[in-house]
């Protein structure tokens, strides 16, 4: 495809661990074409002064934000930002006509009462939060496909949602029932510098955080109500693993009918997941590694059940930069322009 014809995006935040991956992958989009770098503290830098291995393939400057700027050259807007921030720039884009794809908090919640209380702040932007649908395309593709604002779903609540889906949307659990033991590489905590992120801190060691208070809990359980048709609230706890990349979410949840096996679930699972290319139901006893999903936009599920507890185990693996961020928004941007969800993404990981 000529230059011309492809489509022109930006995106603000553009030198965070998530824009840096939409950087790479906008790259290698057959219909897509890189026209807006922006940022603050590293506004009037070189993209490739910050990411020298990019110096062969973007020559663009990462520029001071300003809306007017956006809008005149780009049709589509990543908003890779720290919480807080893409409410304020949202409105007037989507007025202007670009479609807007956020990587933050920001438009995931349909009730922002529930963002106010997790995280804080005033908001004036209601009659945009409305229209927002939530990026999760393996549950809401034909939204997606119609909207105008996506807010992409956080690294956690995709695996941990993922894994879960079907036990809830079919009633297959006791909702009160469902436990998430979920597990974090580094890179989740984003590029600034963090004491507890420091390679002496980290490494050789394994510890909870957010116990019981983690932003992502309301998240989860919003998308886990929708699926189950009632209030559904979920204990979830996530650990920082020593790894660069990678979330490990571990589901429990008590089984309604504690005469289904292992088989049954598996095929209950590859059902619901037939028409998810980026989704891979694992077979009998096969149970997902990071490490197989690493740079992939691929989501393994391993299932077990224990029928001594009458529990089901669901596991779930995921690069969270790239399933978990970047390349979840991008499949989101293929269906809003109706082409096919797998476009530009890859499909095979880093191994070993």
């Amino acid at each position: 495809m000529d230059d011309l014809e492809r489509l022109p995006v930006g995106i603000v935040g553009a030198s965070g661990y998530g824009g840096v991956q939409l950087v790479r992958l906008l790259m290698d989009h057959p219909k897509l074409k890189l026209a807006y770098l922006g940022g603050d503290s590293s506004a009037g830098k070189s993209f490739s002064d910050l990411y020298p291995h990019f110096g062969n393939f973007v020559n663009q400057a990462i520029e001071s934000v300003d809306v007017e700027t956006i809008a005149e050259r780009c049709k589509v807007v990543f908003l890779s930002l720290p919480n807080g921030l893409a409410w304020k720039m949202a409105p007037a884009l989507i007025e202007k006509g670009c479609k807007v794809l956020d990587l933050s908090a920001d438009y995931r919640f349909s009730n922002l009462d529930t963002y106010k209380t997790w995280y804080g702040g005033d908001r004036t932007d209601g009659e945009t939060a409305v229209n927002a649908v939530y990026g999760l395309p393996e549950l809401y593709r034909e939204r997606i496909k119609e909207a105008q604002l996506v807010g992409c779903p956080g690294c956690y609540p995709t695996a941990s949602l993922l894994a879960i889906s079907p036990l809830l949307k079919q009633g297959l659990v006791l909702s009160e029932t469902v436990i998430i033991d979920a597990k974090s590489g580094t890179s989740g905590g984003g590029r600034q510098a963090k004491t507890s992120m420091l390679l002496a801190e980290a490494d050789n060691s394994l510890g909870a955080y957010g116990v019981a208070r983690h932003r992502h809990t309301p998240e989860i359980e919003q998308i886990c109500s929708d699926l189950a048709g009632h209030e559904v609230l979920v204990q979830f706890t996530p650990h920082l693993i020593p790894m660069v990349r990678g979330i490990l979410s571990t589901v429990y949840a008590t089984l309604r009918d504690p005469g289904l096996v292992r088989e049954d679930l598996i095929t209950i699972y590859t059902a619901f997941y037939r028409s998810s290319p980026w989704v891979k139901i694992l077979p009998n006893g096969v149970y997902p590694q990071t490490k197989w999903a690493a740079g992939t936009n691929l989501c393994y599920i391993g299932v077990e059940v224990d029928p001594r507890t009458d529990r089901v185990i669901v596991m779930s693996a995921i690069d969270n930069l790239i399933k978990g961020q970047a390349g979840q928004a991008l499949q989101c941007l293929n269906l809003m322009m109706g082409w096919e969800e797998t476009l530009g993404l890859p499909q095979m990981g880093f191994y070993p």
